[in-house]
């Protein structure tokens, strides 16, 4: 039997994704500035959009958006890089004073709770905690060691700094035309279909992407000026920590609360400013959960936290660095395309069990073309 049409394209479709995948993996090491690249320019493109729609250039637009972008970055690190130098120094010289705290504490507290215990249950739970512990740090060990392995060396920070402007400049300078040669590249047939999915696409990614980076500067700056506020030490660096992590759903708010409680049990002796830090980081999270990402975010842009925060940990354990920056824009791809075809699915006969020639008989009946019994693919009457 001679091969479909629809067979064929499926086929090549997948033949190109396999490719794509393949060559994302070979080229691991070297992609890093271009994807950082690709993600300024995605992110600026609407404000660059913007000045062009105010009779400026594109290529003026171009220049005056990173102009500025550059600026605000190049102040940000001139600002914060010595107070984050100071907290840092303080805090390496610290920790060991702090784990040796720690350790007594939470020795003190399992002798109490051993000597309460069973001499077997003692020993399971020895067994079970050797176990689990190694596997849990083994798993860390790997993920931050695939994570930084294509970004970490010298030539990949170097190619990050030196890189990244001029292919952000250059795709944001040509991103309507790329755009408008892609749109010509689309098979004619299901031309409309693709881009209805790429419009999702791309409300998912600009619903996500840049309303959870406002969500996490805003929690950074909230969580920072409190903690110093307070006068929790390191609290500088903390805050700015958890606002970043926070792009991970709920890792940032968990990363962020153990730290800073544990530090204000090891710096203050009054209940009532452990009990303020405390306080401090469930205000953040209720600003976070009922007013930040509703408003910023959304409940519509169909990334699940929980299908995040996978797309995040398998992308830096495969790819590095430059992983982690791909795996949003492909969760949200596999999202649109999975609802996509479950739409497809409902509607077909393989759910709701009616072939194909009974749909289209109930359709033309219902709209008067033919009469109840007559074939479907008979010619409609002639007025």
């Amino acid at each position: 039997m001679a091969e479909t049409h629809a067979g064929r394209q499926i086929r090549f479709w997948l033949v190109g994704l396999v490719v794509g995948v393949v060559l994302i993996w070979l080229l691991r090491g070297m992609l890093l500035p271009f994807v950082a690249g690709m993600a300024i320019a995605y992110l600026l493109d609407p404000v660059a959009d913007r000045l062009e729609g105010f009779g400026l250039p594109r290529l003026a637009a171009t220049c005056v958006v990173l102009l500025i972008f550059v600026v605000v970055v190049v102040l940000c690190i001139l600002l914060l890089v010595p107070l984050i130098q100071q907290q840092v120094t303080q805090l390496i010289e610290s920790l060991p004073a702090i784990i040796t705290w720690a350790r007594d504490e939470t020795m003190q507290r399992v002798r109490s709770l051993m000597a309460a215990l069973p001499p077997d249950d003692i020993e399971r739970l020895r067994g079970a905690a050797s176990e689990y512990v190694g596997t849990l740090v083994g798993w860390g060990a790997d993920f931050i060691k695939n994570l930084f392995s294509g970004g970490a060396a010298l030539f990949g920070l170097v190619s990050l700094l030196f890189i990244t402007p001029v292919v952000a400049f250059y795709l944001l300078r040509d991103w309507d035309r790329m755009v408008a040669t892609l749109d010509g590249w689309l098979p004619r047939e299901h031309a409309e279909v693709v881009r209805e999915q790429l419009r999702a696409v791309d409300r998912t990614l600009a619903g996500f992407v840049r309303g959870q980076a406002t969500v996490c500067l805003a929690l950074g700056a909230f969580y920072a000026l409190a903690m110093t506020a307070v006068g929790l030490n390191f609290g500088l660096v903390i805050g700015l920590i958890a606002g970043i992590l926070s792009f991970i759903p709920y890792v940032g708010t968990v990363v962020g609360f153990g730290a800073s409680v544990g530090v204000a049990l090891f710096q203050f002796h009054d209940l009532w400013r452990e009990g303020l830090v405390v306080a401090l980081y469930i205000l953040g999270h209720l600003l976070e959960g009922y007013v930040l990402t509703p408003k910023l975010v959304g409940d519509k842009v169909g990334l699940h936290p929980v299908w995040v925060m996978f797309a995040l940990l398998a992308g830096g354990s495969l790819f590095g660095f430059t992983g982690v920056l791909l795996a949003v824009p492909v969760a949200a791809v596999i999202g649109v395309l999975v609802r996509f075809g479950l739409r497809q699915y409902l509607a077909s006969s393989y759910y709701t069990g009616v072939p194909p020639e009974e749909v289209l008989r109930e359709d033309l009946v219902q709209e008067g073309l033919v009469t109840p019994g007559t074939d479907a693919g008979a010619p409609p009457p002639v007025p």
